[in-house]
């Protein structure tokens, strides 16, 4: 079969349509065939064994029989092969407008949604694509966004610190204790604003990195690391810490890990609203491991639970990027469990806290 539709498609014009329509009526053509001289012969067997017909008379009926059936052989191929062509026509109208989509895409421009027909599987694909494109174009216009707002951003705290320390250098003004606590905030401006390109880099890397390293580790260790990272930033803001954390052994990225961890208790820590400690818990489940980060703050309306992960989002929009984030760490969190460790992610909130969950698979 793969021969002969090679053998056609060297011989019928270019086109998907044209091969399609060809070979249906090949196939049309030798079902009538073979149809046709099955009833021809039995026709004329009967006509010979039971119609009492002299050999004239035989052979006139053969005749006639005979023309019948090529005349309606002719007119089934023709006819199927016409509505064939136009069925078939409709039937592709849609991956033809996706050809032209993808192309208009490949091109660099965002094309316009492609028309859905029905709610057949083309449809559903059609559907799908649609949606891509619109989460593309939303992805690319809040990138260019964020680039923009932290490039703008960024010549501010620049403009301070080039000011002040010309200032200092020519003896125009003298340093004390506010002054170097000023600069020192200047500072941890810029250093934020490039950790939130950092990511945005990392972020697009991910996305595109289909294998990582795993080791086979305790998964004890690497939680108690990441604890102890914070350990200065939650005595300055006078934050209790609870542990309960079991050991297991689990075939994991361990960079990626202590970024996911890392990430989620700097936003425990970033909107710590309340009282109670933070807890960081780690439980086997069967033969899984679940970590959840518990810490008491507002809670996150249901219908912003599965935004929180999306790349970009951030839960108030005209919140500023030095106390809300750029909306990258949740996204990557998300990419680096559920896609390189094909685990699950996710958050339970109640009226006092939010809990962020990961299920790694044992």
């Amino acid at each position: 079969m793969s021969r002969l539709y090679n053998i056609i498609a060297r011989i019928t014009p270019t086109g998907f349509l044209w091969r399609l329509t060809f070979l249906n009526t090949i196939v049309v053509v030798m079902v009538t065939v073979i149809s046709g001289g099955a009833i021809y012969n039995t026709a004329c067997f009967l006509a010979e064994k039971v119609g009492d017909l002299n050999i004239s008379q035989q052979q006139r009926f053969n005749q006639i029989l005979l023309n019948y059936l090529w005349i309606l052989m002719i007119t089934v191929a023709f006819t199927g092969s016409i509505l064939h062509f136009y069925l078939i026509k409709r039937f592709i109208k849609p991956i033809r407008s996706l050809i032209q989509s993808t192309e208009e895409l490949k091109l660099g421009n965002y094309p316009n949604p492609v028309k859905v027909y029905k709610n057949d599987e083309i449809g559903q694909l059609t559907q799908q694509y649609n949606e891509l494109i619109a989460q593309l174009k939303t992805n690319e216009q809040q990138r260019n966004r964020l680039i923009t707002d932290i490039s703008h951003e960024i010549r501010t705290p620049l403009s301070n610190l080039n000011g002040y320390l010309l200032a200092l250098k020519d003896g125009d003004i003298k340093g004390d204790e506010a002054l170097f606590a000023s600069l020192h905030q200047e500072s941890n401006r810029l250093s934020q604003m490039i950790v939130q390109l950092e990511q945005l880099k990392e972020l697009d890397h991910l996305s595109v990195q289909t294998i990582v390293e795993k080791e086979t580790t305790d998964i004890k260790p690497i939680l108690l690391q990441c604890v102890a990272m914070f350990e200065r930033t939650l005595e300055q803001k006078k934050i209790p810490l609870l542990l309960e954390v079991e050991s297991y052994s689990l075939d994991i990225h361990v960079v990626g890990i202590q970024q996911v961890i890392s990430n989620l208790l700097e936003n425990a820590i970033r909107y710590y609203k309340g009282e109670g400690p933070i807890l960081l818990k780690g439980v086997k489940q069967g033969v899984d491991y679940r970590i959840m980060v518990t810490g008491p703050s507002e809670p996150i309306p249901e219908i912003e639970r599965e935004n929180v992960f999306r790349r970009f989002y951030r839960l108030d929009s005209s919140r500023s990027r030095m106390t809300g984030g750029s909306g990258l760490g949740l996204a990557i969190s998300k990419e680096i469990i559920e896609r390189h460790h094909q685990g699950e992610i996710g958050i339970n909130t109640t009226t006092t806290s939010n809990t962020f969950w990961i299920v790694l698979p044992g």
